[in-house]
């Protein structure tokens, strides 16, 4: 198999659903995220975890949603007890949020998860926002960023990584990015002292991934693109508040981001300098974007360069957190 196509199977995160997870682990894909569905009991998760690592050929991130309260993806294990989300827990002071952070990340460690898409770092400013609320720390930046160093330091302490998400901010937004592409129409200087302030202050926390969001942000872009694919939105993380580690993309199959054409929305996201997409599924149209992405890159030097880079980042961050 080429080395080329490896690097970007490793660019993927998959779900289960669909049937050609495994298969593409043998190939070299990088991940794959659990929902609720596929977990029953703790024995059949252990199980599951460890069989995918033994089929695959890099050593794979095994990656959850587990915020807590709203996000919560163990509840078939765990007999009616729940996490609180951010908000609740927050509230509950920062010796609560670390217990519970810590519950979680002990109970994803058992399991082998060593990638939480967490903590949601998002200025909660929209009351009327139908998809943040409660899953933010706050309204107020500062209290996010201290609830975001709290949150970030017990993943690293029980060696899973935390994805600090959506950048650069969908706590304003009025509309919910699974079901259409949100619009922030604030200045750059509202946005940076609002909702990118607690994701500058994770990228000099040392944020080893960031998750950019499917929405548009006016003070960005004149064309409606979503953050996750824009070129303005990532090269401001990049250059602007100097971050290094691993950019992924929300889930490719939000309608915030679906609306750009499947094989051509990636290309836009690794263009733009995305180095990893999330797939809820791994049905034969995922594959199939996957090699299709695969047959442009076979004849286009630049996008073979943003792929290489890409893949060298991932492969550290695995190196640093004994995944590999």
């Amino acid at each position: 198999m080429s080395e080329l196509r490896k690097q970007l199977y490793q660019m993927f995160i998959l779900g289960l659903d669909g049937g050609n997870c495994r298969q593409a682990l043998k190939e070299g894909l990088g991940g794959v995220i659990f929902f609720t569905n596929d977990i029953q009991t703790s024995e059949q998760f252990k199980n599951l975890t460890a069989e995918l690592k033994s089929t695959s050929l890099i050593s794979p991130f095994l990656s959850i949603d587990q915020e807590g309260g709203r996000v919560e993806r163990t509840q078939n294990i765990h007999n009616g007890k729940k996490y609180l989300s951010a908000k609740y827990a927050f509230e509950k002071g920062t010796e609560f949020l670390a217990k519970q952070t810590n519950e979680i990340a002990q109970e994803l460690k058992s399991y082998d998860i060593n990638l939480n898409f967490a903590p949601c770092i998002d200025t909660n400013t929209n009351p009327l926002n139908p998809i943040i609320g409660e899953r933010a720390f706050s309204s107020n930046p500062e209290e996010v960023i201290q609830g975001e160093k709290i949150v970030s330091k017990c993943y690293k302490n029980n060696g899973i990584i935390p994805c600090v998400k959506h950048f650069p901010g969908h706590g304003d937004a009025a509309s919910d990015s699974h079901l259409t592409l949100p619009v922030i129409d604030l200045t750059q200087e509202e946005m940076e002292k609002t909702h990118i302030k607690p994701f500058a202050s994770a990228v000099k926390n040392g944020a080893d991934m960031i998750m950019a969001a499917h929405l548009h942000c006016t003070c960005f872009d004149k064309d409606v693109i979503p953050a996750s694919l824009s070129k303005n939105v990532l090269g401001y993380l990049r250059n602007v508040l100097n971050y290094d580690g691993v950019i992924i993309s929300d889930d490719m199959v939000m309608k915030g981001a679906a609306g750009f054409g499947d094989v051509e929305a990636c290309e836009m996201g690794i263009r733009a300098g995305l180095n990893m997409f999330i797939y809820r599924n791994s049905d034969e149209n995922t594959i199939n974007i996957i090699e299709q992405i695969y047959k442009k890159i076979v004849n286009d030097s630049e996008l073979q360069k943003y792929v290489e880079t890409s893949y060298n980042k991932i492969i550290m961050l695995k190196s640093k957190y004994n995944i590999l």
